[in-house]
């Protein structure tokens, strides 16, 4: 019954990371979908497949900043709410998982307010050309509607996963998922609307998704309830929440500022075509990221429950499992990619030279990956425990001290232009997985270790 209701101190490590693990993993995998299956039906618009699928692809920085806001609440919130858990305050949870919906709820009309006064501007900025600001200014006009819908689906979901609902939280996706892939060729082809039609389909699945994680919340099923009472904001909350909200914050944040800074790169250096394959280069990452999240938010409650209840052997087993599958999983990935891109490019669209330039870059972005599993060992190891300057840094350190620049340099080094933004990528992947990495061995599995051994000396006086 323990087990149920979400405690992770009981039972073998691996499997409960499997159990909660498996249902994230399809969930994060059918999130993506809404995105996804959104540019593979714009890249098939007759005529115009190829202007409307990189529009798209310009305005989804601008979504990633929105993500990057949900996952300051909702991966900022869920960890303290499974320690405080751990530790045996319910009440401490109830008020976290309230202040958490709170801000999301006020964030969202923020965004929403600045996202209408600046879009075309920003979609300039990010990469858009006189050709494709059109559709980008669709897609998005309609999108920033329903950001309230997207912010506490995405951003209260992980309170369910928490509390050890995995198969409910997988329902919230799945049932969006479902809605927004029959809504698409609907809307796009048969009524004829588009890339509006893509974005219309696309916030009321979220609008669904949003209801039904609301009604599971504040229903007698859920171990800690959704409560009005909890939902006035309390410094002593959010602050704490914020702090550890600012690593995942900044890694959304920085992925952002990269997709503009890459598409606008690429529209100087190749124009709309480079930015449309970087656009479906971006959608490939989703995927992958998406599937390895499953199992890192699967993990990072065990872990963090565990080392809330002291069980420090218990942390390391949960801690070495997920970074076993981070890196076989990466692996097949990695192969896969590297030799069979032109498969997966044409899912998204025909052009000749679309595939062309997509299969090049496929290569060379993703020629690094396998080290990537290396950093996101490391970064959800920091955020299970709490450690959020650490993470912080180092998702700061990949993306902008490193990516940034080397998308501004490489270009113009032995007249690489277009190749040499692509080549940011994987150099990145080697340095900030290897530094992430490292750090992580040396801070949190020597002191891991060492809080174990001081265990087992005072068990056995």
């Amino acid at each position: 019954m323990q087990q149920q209701k979400g405690d992770f101190s009981q039972g073998s490590i691996p499997k409960t990371i499997i159990r909660l693990a498996v249902p994230l993993m399809i969930a994060q995998i059918i999130n993506v979908l809404y995105s996804i299956v959104d540019r593979i039906y714009i890249g098939h618009m007759e005529g115009v497949g190829q202007l409307a699928l990189t529009g798209v692809g310009v305005a989804f920085p601008v979504i990633t900043i929105i993500t990057a806001f949900t996952n300051l609440c909702g991966m900022g919130g869920a960890p303290l709410f499974s320690m405080a858990r751990g530790k045996g305050s319910d009440e401490r949870a109830s008020q976290i998982l309230g202040n958490a919906c709170s801000l999301l709820l006020i964030l969202a009309v923020i965004l929403m307010a600045l996202g209408f006064t600046f879009k075309r501007p920003i979609l300039y900025l990010f990469g858009a050309s006189d050709d494709t600001i059109s559709y980008a200014d669709e897609y998005l006009t309609i999108y920033l509607m329903g950001t309230p819908f997207s912010m506490l689906a995405t951003g209260l979901n992980p309170f369910i996963n928490a509390q050890g609902f995995a198969m409910r939280g997988m329902l919230t996706v799945l049932l969006g998922a479902i809605i927004n892939i029959i809504l698409d060729p609907i809307l796009i082809f048969l009524v004829g609307m588009g890339v509006e039609g893509a974005a219309l389909a696309t916030i009321f699945s979220q609008f669904v998704s949003a209801v039904w994680v609301l009604h599971f919340l504040t229903g007698k099923k859920a171990t800690i309830r959704l409560e009005l009472r909890r939902m006035r904001l309390s410094a002593n909350v959010v602050k704490p929440l914020i702090s550890l909200g600012i690593s995942p914050f900044v890694m959304s944040m920085t992925n952002s500022i990269v997709q503009a800074m890459y598409n606008s790169s690429l529209q100087r250096y190749g124009g709309d075509v480079y930015v449309a394959a970087m656009t479906v280069i971006t959608s490939i990452r989703e995927v992958i990221l998406m599937a390895l999240h499953g199992v890192t938010n699967g993990a990072q409650p065990v872990i963090g429950y565990n080392y809330g209840a002291k069980l420090y052997r218990r942390t390391r087993e949960g801690i070495r499992f997920m970074g076993v599958f981070c890196v076989l999983y990466t692996l097949v990935v990695w192969l896969v990619l590297l030799l069979f891109p032109g498969p997966v490019i044409h899912l998204f669209n025909n052009d000749p030279g679309l595939l062309q330039v997509g299969e090049m870059g496929v290569r060379i972005f993703f020629s690094m990956q396998i080290l990537m599993a290396l950093q996101t060992i490391g970064q959800n190891t920091f955020l299970a425990l709490g450690m959020s300057r650490q993470a912080t840094f180092f998702s700061l350190f990949r993306k902008v001290i490193l990516v940034v620049p080397l998308i501004l340099i490489l270009p113009h080094l032995f007249g690489l232009g277009a190749t040499g933004v692509f080549l940011a990528e994987p150099i990145s992947d080697v340095i900030g997985g290897i530094a992430c990495f490292t750090t992580m061995m040396l801070l949190v599995w020597r002191k891991l270790k060492r809080l174990e051994a001081q265990q087992a000396g005072e068990e056995q006086v």
